[in-house]
């Protein structure tokens, strides 16, 4: 796999991986990258390594540069295994190499891999590591989104080394940003903040703001492309992104049985088409997790509907809903709705109560019911629920 200057003896000598299509119930419709980079400099340095089965892509690539005994020091910034998973080859390999992260980091690793012949420096906020005409210095981002996360920054150089910060689950032939469609790009960075990140948006925000103090010209993330002609709009969404920020926009999302729910989702679809709401409507068999996170992300106001279903809720949109749940969207208001046979009070109070637990701004304190086939007059009450949805959105119309 070829290898790329990033900027002046900084390479990129990551992995491109184009096959993968979940990362841990995150659906990788565009493959991803595991991205890894060498400083050749008086001390030889690599930042970060790929996942366990591309080490051999990784050793070749550093090979193709340097000698594996010329290197001196092996930055791990995050030891989850997609980033960690070739330290321990990459550690057998480099003989004379040092493993610099910080303590938590440490005792993360030590947790996954046999660090017991491993030399360890470890650093924090105010450590500094001179490789000659460079110098690396850290930033501690606890959360972000573990809790032993950190940066790198090489002033010299202008980059900011980010970790999962700002990136994107995307295979490319480029590595900047300038070399892809931003708005594709943009896309996967908006729907990797809202699958891995979103939880942890006031972390993010304290990170934020002290990382983007310092001077940069680069920012190079672990997965995806390198922001160098877009970090100002990488910088406003997640700014946005950070705040849970809603948008004029309604999503609807549902499963259904014989039907019935189906009906209800499409009359509150049509109530929310009002001028200046976009509305976005899913139906949980045909669409995955991943995009009802990002959809939720900037919308004002959601719908959930299902049919009852032994006494309870339908098990996708219950999965749907755990999911959102434990990612802790913010600023959203909200309905339930559904069909129902002959126990009214069932699943669509079920989803109402995962809603209150979602801190959700309920609309209506009973969720739009149909027992069995909506009638006229069920779908009537669908679309004014929509149109109440919609009227909400519209309140966060700039």
């Amino acid at each position: 796999m070829k290898t790329t200057v990033v900027k002046g003896n900084v390479h990129w000598v990551g992995y491109v991986d184009w096959d993968v299509r979940d990362f841990h119930g995150y659906a990788t419709s565009r493959g991803s990258t595991y991205n890894s980079y060498l400083i050749i400099d008086k001390d030889i340095a690599i930042i970060d390594s790929v996942k366990a089965p591309y080490s051999e892509y990784l050793l070749d690539n550093i090979r193709s540069l340097v000698s594996l005994d010329e290197v001196k020091y092996v930055i791990c910034n995050h030891a989850e295994p997609d980033h960690s998973g070739s330290l321990p080859v990459l550690m057998e390999k480099c003989k004379n190499a040092v493993l610099v992260c910080n303590e938590k980091c440490k005792s993360a690793l030590s947790m996954h891999y046999d660090t017991k012949l491993w030399i360890f420096k470890i650093v924090d906020d105010t450590s500094t590591l001179s490789l000659g005409e460079n110098t690396l210095k850290f930033i501690n981002t606890p959360m972000v989104h573990w809790p032993e996360s950190m940066a790198t920054f090489l002033p010299e150089k202008k980059i900011l080394f980010s970790m999962d910060g700002f990136g994107q689950h995307y295979a490319s032939s480029g590595r900047f940003d300038y070399e892809e469609n931003l708005i594709v790009v943009l896309q996967e960075a908006k729907k990797y903040y809202a699958n891995i990140v979103m939880l942890y948006g006031k972390q993010i925000k304290v990170v934020l703001d002290k990382a983007l103090h310092i001077d940069i010209d680069m920012i190079a993330p672990s997965h995806g492309v390198i922001w160098k002609e877009h970090i100002a709009e990488i910088v406003e969404r997640y700014n946005r992104w950070i705040e849970c920020k809603p948008a004029p926009k309604v999503v609807i999302f549902f499963d259904t049985m014989w039907k019935s729910t189906s009906l209800m989702a499409d009359a509150i679809y049509e109530g929310a088409l009002l001028d200046g709401v976009t509305v976005r409507k899913f139906d949980l068999k045909y669409t995955d997790l991943t995009t009802v996170a990002t959809e939720t992300l900037d919308a004002a106001a959601i719908a959930v509907g299902t049919p009852t279903l032994n006494k309870s809720l339908m098990p996708k949109v219950a999965e749907a809903l755990t999911y959102l749940k434990g990612l802790a969207p913010v600023g959203k208001s909200a309905i339930a709705f559904g069909s129902y046979g002959w126990a009214k009070k069932s699943g669509q109070h079920d989803v109402l109560e995962i809603l209150k637990q979602m801190n959700c701004n309920i609309l209506l304190e009973e969720p739009v019911q149909s027992q069995y086939v909506p009638t006229p007059e069920v779908l009537a009450k669908c679309r004014e629920a929509g149109k109440l949805l919609a009227e909400v959105a519209l309140k966060h119309k700039k």
